[in-house]
């Protein structure tokens, strides 16, 4: 039982310091990186890591492109990260501001890829059936398409 508790209090021991070496929102993808989205510090990045380790939700996610997760890779970090989180959260709305060429969210993603608001508009506007190819397009797919549109390498 000891021997139990000893190795627990380690591995916790060694999440937290891990935790604190990475950058803030470290955790990557999962179920965990869901449950706790949105809250900072020390504390819910090891509860995140933790329940996407103990549940395998980060592979599982990796795998099938499901919790939040991209198989192929292709967005990840930075602001790219950022215009993915964006769009997550503002889906419907960048659909109706795209399909005028005009509106908040193109203001907010002309300034997350720091590319002109004119350009957002115009070929989110000129481009809306590429951009929106169905009804129930995954918020990835709207992502990539946006980049190659405005000629943004995908990290």
């Amino acid at each position: 039982m000891k021997k139990i508790i000893l190795a627990s209090v380690t591995a916790f021991g060694f999440l937290m310091l891990a935790s604190t070496a990475q950058a803030h929102d470290s955790t990557g993808c999962g179920l965990g990186s869901m449950a706790w989205r949105g809250q900072s510090g020390l504390v819910p990045q090891v509860l995140a890591v933790t329940t996407n380790g103990l549940f395998g939700t980060q592979t599982f996610g990796i795998s099938t492109g499901t919790s939040g997760c991209d198989p192929n890779g292709r967005i990840t970090g930075g602001t790219q990260k950022m215009f993915l989180t964006f769009l997550e959260n503002n889906m419907e709305q960048f659909a109706f501001d795209a399909s005028r060429g005009e509106g908040e969210t193109l203001y907010t993603i002309a300034g997350i890829l720091n590319v002109p608001v004119s350009q957002v508009a115009a070929v989110s506007k000129e481009h809306f059936n590429e951009i929106f190819s169905s009804d129930d397009v995954e918020v990835v797919a709207v992502a990539e398409e946006m980049l190659a549109l405005l000629n943004i390498q995908a990290a």
